[in-house]
Protein backbone atom coordinates (compact mmCIF):
# COMPACT_ATOMS: atom_id res chain seq x y z
CA UNK A 1 0.00 0.00 0.00
CA UNK A 2 1.39 3.42 -0.92
CA UNK A 3 2.34 6.24 1.45
CA UNK A 4 -0.57 8.57 0.66
CA UNK A 5 -3.19 5.84 1.08
CA UNK A 6 -1.74 4.77 4.43
CA UNK A 7 -1.57 8.40 5.62
CA UNK A 8 -5.18 8.95 4.57
CA UNK A 9 -6.26 5.77 6.37
CA UNK A 10 -4.52 6.86 9.56
CA UNK A 11 -5.99 10.34 9.50
CA UNK A 12 -9.45 8.98 8.67
CA UNK A 13 -9.32 6.41 11.49
CA UNK A 14 -8.17 8.89 14.12
CA UNK A 15 -10.51 11.67 12.98
CA UNK A 16 -13.60 9.47 12.85
CA UNK A 17 -12.77 7.97 16.23
CA UNK A 18 -12.20 11.41 17.77
CA UNK A 19 -15.52 12.57 16.37
CA UNK A 20 -17.34 9.86 18.29
CA UNK A 21 -16.77 12.03 21.37
CA UNK A 22 -16.79 15.62 20.09
CA UNK A 23 -20.52 15.97 19.21
CA UNK A 24 -21.65 14.66 22.60
CA UNK A 25 -19.37 17.17 24.31
CA UNK A 26 -20.74 20.04 22.24
CA UNK A 27 -24.40 19.15 22.68
CA UNK A 28 -24.37 18.01 26.30
CA UNK A 29 -22.72 21.21 27.53
CA UNK A 30 -25.68 23.23 26.21
CA UNK A 31 -28.33 20.83 27.49
CA UNK A 32 -26.69 20.55 30.92
CA UNK A 33 -26.44 24.33 31.12
CA UNK A 34 -30.15 24.50 30.30
CA UNK A 35 -30.94 21.94 33.03
CA UNK A 36 -28.99 23.88 35.65
CA UNK A 37 -30.64 27.11 34.57
CA UNK A 38 -34.04 25.44 35.03
CA UNK A 39 -32.97 24.48 38.55
CA UNK A 40 -31.97 28.06 39.35
CA UNK A 41 -35.24 29.47 38.00
CA UNK A 42 -37.66 26.90 39.44
CA UNK A 43 -35.87 25.58 42.52
CA UNK A 44 -36.86 22.06 41.41
CA UNK A 45 -34.25 19.70 42.90
CA UNK A 46 -34.86 17.17 40.13
CA UNK A 47 -33.21 19.53 37.65
CA UNK A 48 -30.20 19.81 39.96
CA UNK A 49 -29.91 16.03 40.10
CA UNK A 50 -30.33 15.85 36.34
CA UNK A 51 -27.51 18.36 35.93
CA UNK A 52 -25.15 16.32 38.11
CA UNK A 53 -26.02 12.95 36.56
CA UNK A 54 -25.66 13.96 32.92
CA UNK A 55 -22.53 15.97 33.78
CA UNK A 56 -20.81 12.78 34.97
CA UNK A 57 -21.35 11.20 31.57
CA UNK A 58 -20.23 14.41 29.89
CA UNK A 59 -16.96 14.54 31.84
CA UNK A 60 -16.04 10.95 30.94
CA UNK A 61 -16.78 11.68 27.29
CA UNK A 62 -14.88 15.00 27.43
CA UNK A 63 -11.74 13.38 28.87
CA UNK A 64 -11.51 10.79 26.09
CA UNK A 65 -12.25 13.42 23.46
CA UNK A 66 -9.44 15.69 24.67
CA UNK A 67 -6.86 12.89 24.59
CA UNK A 68 -7.79 11.75 21.09
CA UNK A 69 -7.93 15.33 19.81
CA UNK A 70 -4.43 16.24 20.98
CA UNK A 71 -2.79 13.32 19.19
CA UNK A 72 -4.86 14.01 16.08
CA UNK A 73 -3.41 17.50 15.59
CA UNK A 74 0.16 16.19 15.60
CA UNK A 75 -0.55 14.37 12.35
CA UNK A 76 -0.52 17.64 10.43
CA UNK A 77 3.21 17.76 11.15
CA UNK A 78 4.04 14.06 11.05
CA UNK A 79 1.91 12.79 8.16
CA UNK A 80 0.99 15.94 6.25
CA UNK A 81 4.01 18.21 6.53
CA UNK A 82 3.83 19.34 2.89
CA UNK A 83 0.23 20.38 3.44
CA UNK A 84 1.20 22.23 6.63
CA UNK A 85 4.07 24.00 4.92
CA UNK A 86 1.90 25.07 1.99
CA UNK A 87 -1.20 26.33 3.82
CA UNK A 88 0.08 26.76 7.39
CA UNK A 89 -0.32 30.54 7.30
CA UNK A 90 -4.08 30.12 6.88
CA UNK A 91 -4.90 26.77 8.46
CA UNK A 92 -2.40 27.05 11.31
CA UNK A 93 -3.62 30.46 12.44
CA UNK A 94 -7.18 29.19 12.83
CA UNK A 95 -6.08 26.16 14.87
CA UNK A 96 -3.88 28.42 16.98
CA UNK A 97 -6.89 30.54 17.94
CA UNK A 98 -8.80 27.40 18.85
CA UNK A 99 -6.02 26.04 21.04
CA UNK A 100 -4.92 29.23 22.81
CA UNK A 101 -8.26 30.95 23.31
CA UNK A 102 -11.42 28.86 23.15
CA UNK A 103 -10.06 25.49 24.32
CA UNK A 104 -8.31 27.28 27.19
CA UNK A 105 -11.60 28.99 28.10
CA UNK A 106 -13.48 25.70 28.01
CA UNK A 107 -10.92 23.75 30.04
CA UNK A 108 -10.51 26.46 32.68
CA UNK A 109 -14.21 26.87 33.35
CA UNK A 110 -14.80 23.11 33.48
CA UNK A 111 -12.48 23.07 36.49
CA UNK A 112 -14.28 26.03 38.05
CA UNK A 113 -17.64 24.32 37.49
CA UNK A 114 -16.54 20.96 38.95
CA UNK A 115 -15.05 22.43 42.13
CA UNK A 116 -17.36 25.41 42.50
CA UNK A 117 -20.57 23.77 43.71
CA UNK A 118 -20.20 24.99 47.31
CA UNK A 119 -18.11 28.06 46.55
CA UNK A 120 -20.31 29.87 44.01
CA UNK A 121 -23.91 31.03 44.14
CA UNK A 122 -26.49 29.06 42.16
CA UNK A 123 -26.67 31.72 39.46
CA UNK A 124 -22.89 32.07 39.22
CA UNK A 125 -22.43 28.31 38.99
CA UNK A 126 -25.02 28.02 36.22
CA UNK A 127 -23.33 30.93 34.47
CA UNK A 128 -20.02 29.06 34.56
CA UNK A 129 -21.68 26.08 32.86
CA UNK A 130 -22.87 28.38 30.10
CA UNK A 131 -19.27 29.58 29.70
CA UNK A 132 -18.18 25.95 29.39
CA UNK A 133 -20.82 25.45 26.68
CA UNK A 134 -19.77 28.62 24.87
CA UNK A 135 -16.09 27.70 25.09
CA UNK A 136 -16.69 24.15 23.83
CA UNK A 137 -18.74 25.27 20.87
CA UNK A 138 -16.43 28.17 20.01
CA UNK A 139 -13.56 25.70 20.00
CA UNK A 140 -15.45 23.67 17.42
CA UNK A 141 -16.25 26.82 15.46
CA UNK A 142 -12.59 27.57 14.70
CA UNK A 143 -11.89 24.00 13.64
CA UNK A 144 -14.96 24.06 11.39
CA UNK A 145 -13.85 27.36 9.85
CA UNK A 146 -10.49 25.76 9.07
CA UNK A 147 -12.22 22.79 7.46
CA UNK A 148 -14.59 25.08 5.54
CA UNK A 149 -11.56 26.87 4.12
CA UNK A 150 -10.28 23.52 2.83
CA UNK A 151 -13.66 23.02 1.13
CA UNK A 152 -13.87 26.54 -0.26
CA UNK A 153 -10.54 28.41 -0.03
CA UNK A 154 -10.97 32.20 0.11
CA UNK A 155 -9.09 35.20 1.47
CA UNK A 156 -5.61 34.03 0.47
CA UNK A 157 -2.96 34.48 -2.18
CA UNK A 158 -0.11 32.28 -3.39
CA UNK A 159 3.18 33.95 -2.52
CA UNK A 160 6.65 32.43 -2.44
CA UNK A 161 5.21 29.02 -3.24
CA UNK A 162 2.73 28.88 -0.37
CA UNK A 163 -0.74 30.11 0.54
CA UNK A 164 -0.79 33.26 2.66
CA UNK A 165 -3.84 34.82 4.26
CA UNK A 166 -4.79 38.27 2.98
CA UNK A 167 -8.40 38.59 4.19
CA UNK A 168 -9.16 37.09 7.61
CA UNK A 169 -12.72 38.41 7.47
CA UNK A 170 -13.46 36.53 4.25
CA UNK A 171 -12.12 33.29 5.74
CA UNK A 172 -14.32 33.40 8.85
CA UNK A 173 -17.48 34.79 7.26
CA UNK A 174 -17.82 32.86 4.00
CA UNK A 175 -21.13 30.97 3.58
CA UNK A 176 -19.38 27.58 3.57
CA UNK A 177 -18.10 28.27 7.09
CA UNK A 178 -21.43 29.62 8.38
CA UNK A 179 -23.47 26.68 7.10
CA UNK A 180 -20.90 24.14 8.28
CA UNK A 181 -20.85 25.62 11.80
CA UNK A 182 -24.63 25.73 12.13
CA UNK A 183 -25.13 22.29 10.59
CA UNK A 184 -22.47 20.57 12.71
CA UNK A 185 -23.44 22.17 16.02
CA UNK A 186 -27.11 21.41 15.39
CA UNK A 187 -26.20 17.80 14.59
CA UNK A 188 -24.33 17.61 17.89
CA UNK A 189 -27.48 18.68 19.72
CA UNK A 190 -29.50 16.00 17.91
CA UNK A 191 -26.96 13.35 18.92
CA UNK A 192 -26.90 14.55 22.53
CA UNK A 193 -30.68 14.63 22.75
CA UNK A 194 -30.95 11.06 21.46
CA UNK A 195 -28.25 10.03 23.93
CA UNK A 196 -30.32 11.48 26.78
CA UNK A 197 -33.59 10.05 25.48
CA UNK A 198 -32.11 6.60 24.93
CA UNK A 199 -30.66 6.30 28.42
CA UNK A 200 -33.84 7.74 29.92
CA UNK A 201 -35.89 5.22 27.95
CA UNK A 202 -33.82 2.38 29.43
CA UNK A 203 -34.68 3.43 32.99
CA UNK A 204 -38.31 4.21 32.18
CA UNK A 205 -38.72 0.71 30.73
CA UNK A 206 -37.47 -0.62 34.06
CA UNK A 207 -39.77 1.82 35.91
CA UNK A 208 -36.86 3.35 37.83
CA UNK A 209 -36.58 7.00 38.87
CA UNK A 210 -39.58 7.79 36.68
CA UNK A 211 -39.89 11.50 37.53
CA UNK A 212 -36.18 12.06 36.96
CA UNK A 213 -36.00 10.24 33.63
CA UNK A 214 -39.35 11.50 32.38
CA UNK A 215 -38.09 15.06 32.77
CA UNK A 216 -34.76 14.08 31.23
CA UNK A 217 -36.50 12.42 28.28
CA UNK A 218 -38.77 15.41 27.69
CA UNK A 219 -35.81 17.78 27.86
CA UNK A 220 -33.92 15.73 25.28
CA UNK A 221 -37.06 15.43 23.18
CA UNK A 222 -37.51 19.19 22.97
CA UNK A 223 -33.95 19.73 21.82
CA UNK A 224 -34.13 16.72 19.48
CA UNK A 225 -37.30 17.87 17.74
CA UNK A 226 -36.12 21.44 17.20
CA UNK A 227 -32.65 20.59 15.97
CA UNK A 228 -33.66 17.60 13.83
CA UNK A 229 -35.73 20.09 11.84
CA UNK A 230 -32.92 22.67 11.88
CA UNK A 231 -30.40 20.10 10.59
CA UNK A 232 -32.74 19.11 7.77
CA UNK A 233 -33.30 22.72 6.68
CA UNK A 234 -29.58 23.55 6.89
CA UNK A 235 -28.77 20.42 4.92
CA UNK A 236 -30.97 21.64 2.09
CA UNK A 237 -29.30 25.06 2.16
CA UNK A 238 -25.87 23.45 2.21
CA UNK A 239 -26.78 21.37 -0.84
CA UNK A 240 -27.36 24.57 -2.82
CA UNK A 241 -23.91 25.82 -1.81
CA UNK A 242 -22.22 22.52 -2.67
CA UNK A 243 -23.80 22.62 -6.13
CA UNK A 244 -22.23 26.04 -6.66
CA UNK A 245 -18.81 25.49 -5.07
CA UNK A 246 -18.18 21.75 -5.43
CA UNK A 247 -20.17 20.41 -8.40
CA UNK A 248 -18.13 17.18 -8.54
CA UNK A 249 -19.11 16.38 -4.95
CA UNK A 250 -22.78 17.02 -5.68
CA UNK A 251 -22.68 14.81 -8.77
CA UNK A 252 -21.05 12.02 -6.74
CA UNK A 253 -23.59 12.40 -3.93
CA UNK A 254 -26.43 11.93 -6.40
CA UNK A 255 -24.66 9.49 -8.76
CA UNK A 256 -25.32 11.91 -11.63
CA UNK A 257 -23.15 11.12 -14.66
CA UNK A 258 -24.67 13.21 -17.44
CA UNK A 259 -25.10 16.98 -17.35
CA UNK A 260 -28.81 17.52 -17.80
CA UNK A 261 -31.72 19.81 -17.25
CA UNK A 262 -34.60 18.57 -15.12
CA UNK A 263 -31.95 16.50 -13.30
CA UNK A 264 -33.63 13.64 -11.46
CA UNK A 265 -33.13 12.16 -8.01
CA UNK A 266 -33.36 8.43 -7.39
CA UNK A 267 -34.44 6.55 -4.31
CA UNK A 268 -31.75 3.96 -5.03
CA UNK A 269 -28.79 3.72 -7.40
CA UNK A 270 -25.77 1.50 -7.78
CA UNK A 271 -22.95 3.44 -9.44
CA UNK A 272 -20.72 1.79 -12.04
CA UNK A 273 -17.70 4.13 -12.30
CA UNK A 274 -15.87 1.90 -14.79
CA UNK A 275 -18.61 2.44 -17.39
CA UNK A 276 -19.56 5.93 -16.14
CA UNK A 277 -23.16 5.06 -15.46
CA UNK A 278 -25.49 3.65 -12.82
CA UNK A 279 -25.92 -0.10 -13.04
CA UNK A 280 -29.20 0.16 -11.11
CA UNK A 281 -31.62 3.10 -10.87
CA UNK A 282 -34.85 2.79 -8.87
CA UNK A 283 -37.44 5.41 -8.01
CA UNK A 284 -36.65 8.18 -10.48
CA UNK A 285 -38.16 11.57 -9.61
CA UNK A 286 -37.67 13.88 -12.64
CA UNK A 287 -36.48 17.42 -11.92
CA UNK A 288 -36.17 16.94 -8.16
CA UNK A 289 -32.38 17.37 -8.02
CA UNK A 290 -32.59 20.51 -10.15
CA UNK A 291 -35.22 21.93 -7.83
CA UNK A 292 -33.33 21.06 -4.64
CA UNK A 293 -30.03 22.65 -5.66
CA UNK A 294 -31.18 25.39 -8.04
CA UNK A 295 -34.82 25.91 -6.92
CA UNK A 296 -35.86 25.39 -10.53
CA UNK A 297 -37.16 22.08 -11.88
CA UNK A 298 -35.70 22.88 -15.31
CA UNK A 299 -32.24 23.97 -14.14
CA UNK A 300 -29.11 22.32 -15.56
CA UNK A 301 -26.99 20.29 -13.13
CA UNK A 302 -23.48 19.19 -14.05
CA UNK A 303 -22.73 15.47 -14.20
CA UNK A 304 -19.49 13.64 -13.43
CA UNK A 305 -18.61 13.23 -17.11
CA UNK A 306 -18.01 16.98 -17.27
CA UNK A 307 -14.90 16.52 -15.12
CA UNK A 308 -11.64 14.60 -15.69
CA UNK A 309 -11.64 11.13 -14.17
CA UNK A 310 -8.72 11.97 -11.90
CA UNK A 311 -10.70 14.86 -10.39
CA UNK A 312 -13.80 12.86 -9.47
CA UNK A 313 -14.35 11.65 -5.90
CA UNK A 314 -15.13 7.99 -5.12
CA UNK A 315 -18.76 7.80 -6.19
CA UNK A 316 -20.06 4.71 -4.39
CA UNK A 317 -19.01 5.63 -0.84
CA UNK A 318 -19.89 9.31 -1.29
CA UNK A 319 -23.34 8.49 -2.65
CA UNK A 320 -24.21 5.95 0.03
CA UNK A 321 -22.89 8.05 2.87
CA UNK A 322 -25.05 10.91 1.61
CA UNK A 323 -28.15 8.73 1.33
CA UNK A 324 -27.53 7.28 4.77
CA UNK A 325 -27.19 10.74 6.30
CA UNK A 326 -30.40 12.01 4.68
CA UNK A 327 -32.37 8.87 5.49
CA UNK A 328 -31.35 8.95 9.13
CA UNK A 329 -32.19 12.64 9.32
CA UNK A 330 -35.75 11.88 8.21
CA UNK A 331 -35.98 9.11 10.83
CA UNK A 332 -34.91 11.53 13.58
CA UNK A 333 -37.67 13.95 12.62
CA UNK A 334 -40.30 11.19 12.60
CA UNK A 335 -39.19 9.80 15.97
CA UNK A 336 -39.14 13.17 17.70
CA UNK A 337 -42.45 14.32 16.20
CA UNK A 338 -44.09 11.09 17.37
CA UNK A 339 -42.48 11.47 20.79
CA UNK A 340 -43.72 15.03 21.12
CA UNK A 341 -47.33 13.88 20.84
CA UNK A 342 -46.70 11.02 23.30
CA UNK A 343 -44.60 13.01 25.79
CA UNK A 344 -47.30 13.04 28.48
CA UNK A 345 -47.72 9.26 28.60
CA UNK A 346 -44.25 7.90 27.90
CA UNK A 347 -44.56 5.00 30.33
CA UNK A 348 -47.50 3.60 28.36
CA UNK A 349 -45.57 3.66 25.07
CA UNK A 350 -43.10 0.87 25.73
CA UNK A 351 -42.47 0.11 22.05
CA UNK A 352 -41.50 3.73 21.42
CA UNK A 353 -39.19 3.68 24.44
CA UNK A 354 -37.51 0.52 23.16
CA UNK A 355 -37.01 2.13 19.76
CA UNK A 356 -35.43 5.20 21.36
CA UNK A 357 -33.13 3.02 23.45
CA UNK A 358 -31.81 1.22 20.38
CA UNK A 359 -31.72 4.50 18.41
CA UNK A 360 -28.78 5.84 20.47
CA UNK A 361 -26.16 4.81 17.84
CA UNK A 362 -28.07 6.25 14.88
CA UNK A 363 -27.03 9.93 15.26
CA UNK A 364 -23.41 8.78 15.63
CA UNK A 365 -23.77 6.93 12.33
CA UNK A 366 -25.44 9.93 10.67
CA UNK A 367 -22.65 12.28 11.72
CA UNK A 368 -19.97 9.88 10.51
CA UNK A 369 -21.80 9.66 7.17
CA UNK A 370 -21.82 13.45 7.01
CA UNK A 371 -18.07 13.65 7.47
CA UNK A 372 -17.50 10.93 4.89
CA UNK A 373 -19.48 12.98 2.38
CA UNK A 374 -17.59 16.13 3.35
CA UNK A 375 -14.08 14.71 3.20
CA UNK A 376 -14.19 11.88 0.67
CA UNK A 377 -16.51 13.91 -1.56
CA UNK A 378 -13.78 16.58 -1.73
CA UNK A 379 -11.16 14.19 -3.10
CA UNK A 380 -8.73 14.25 -4.83
CA UNK A 381 -8.26 17.71 -3.31
CA UNK A 382 -7.09 18.37 0.22
CA UNK A 383 -7.72 22.08 -0.42
CA UNK A 384 -10.39 22.20 -3.10
CA UNK A 385 -9.00 23.38 -6.42
CA UNK A 386 -5.68 24.43 -4.86
CA UNK A 387 -3.74 21.45 -3.48
CA UNK A 388 -4.22 17.73 -4.08
CA UNK A 389 -4.03 15.14 -1.32
CA UNK A 390 -1.37 13.20 -3.23
CA UNK A 391 0.95 16.21 -3.07
CA UNK A 392 0.48 16.82 0.65
CA UNK A 393 1.84 13.79 2.49
CA UNK A 394 5.10 13.87 4.43
CA UNK A 395 8.16 12.32 2.72
CA UNK A 396 8.53 9.50 5.25
CA UNK A 397 8.94 5.74 4.95
CA UNK A 398 5.82 3.67 4.28
CA UNK A 399 6.81 1.37 7.14
CA UNK A 400 6.73 4.28 9.60
CA UNK A 401 3.16 5.18 8.68
CA UNK A 402 2.09 1.53 8.74
CA UNK A 403 3.47 1.04 12.24
CA UNK A 404 1.94 4.27 13.55
CA UNK A 405 -1.42 3.35 11.96
CA UNK A 406 -1.49 0.03 13.83
CA UNK A 407 -0.36 1.76 17.03
CA UNK A 408 -3.07 4.42 16.76
CA UNK A 409 -5.76 1.81 16.17
CA UNK A 410 -4.66 -0.22 19.19
CA UNK A 411 -4.35 2.76 21.55
CA UNK A 412 -7.58 4.37 20.39
CA UNK A 413 -9.42 1.04 20.71
CA UNK A 414 -8.34 0.79 24.34
CA UNK A 415 -9.28 4.41 25.02
CA UNK A 416 -12.64 4.01 23.30
CA UNK A 417 -13.44 0.77 25.09
CA UNK A 418 -12.58 2.33 28.45
CA UNK A 419 -14.55 5.51 27.77
CA UNK A 420 -17.69 3.80 26.52
CA UNK A 421 -17.51 1.18 29.29
CA UNK A 422 -17.36 3.87 31.97
CA UNK A 423 -20.25 5.77 30.40
CA UNK A 424 -22.26 2.57 30.04
CA UNK A 425 -21.75 1.65 33.68
CA UNK A 426 -22.62 5.14 34.93
CA UNK A 427 -25.68 5.37 32.66
CA UNK A 428 -26.89 1.91 33.69
CA UNK A 429 -26.50 2.69 37.40
CA UNK A 430 -28.53 5.89 37.17
CA UNK A 431 -28.44 8.93 39.45
CA UNK A 432 -27.12 8.56 42.99
CA UNK A 433 -29.30 11.14 44.71
CA UNK A 434 -32.79 10.26 43.51
CA UNK A 435 -34.99 8.19 45.77
CA UNK A 436 -37.01 5.33 44.32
Amino acid sequence: MDLVTLSRMQFAATTMFHFLFVPLTLGLTIIIAYMETRYVKTGDETYLEMTKFWAKLFLINFAVGVVTGITLEFQFGTNWSRYSAYVGDVFGSLLAIEATATFFLESTFIGVWIFGWKKLSKKAHAGVMWLVAIGSNLSAVWILIANAWMQSPVGFTIRNGRAEMVDFGAVISQPFAIYKILHTLSSALVLSSFFIMGISAYHLLKNRHTEFFTKSFRTGLGFGLIFSLVVFILGDMNGVLVAEKQPTKLAAMESLWETTDMAPSYLFTWPDPENERNAIEIGKIPGLLSFLVKHDFNAVVQGLKDFPKDERPPVLITSYAFRGMVGLGVIFILLTVFGWFKRKDLLENTLYLKIMLFAIPLPYLAIQCGWIVTEIGRQPWIVYGVLKTADSASPVAVSQVAVSLVAFILVYSVLGAAGFYLMFQKAKKGPDLVSE
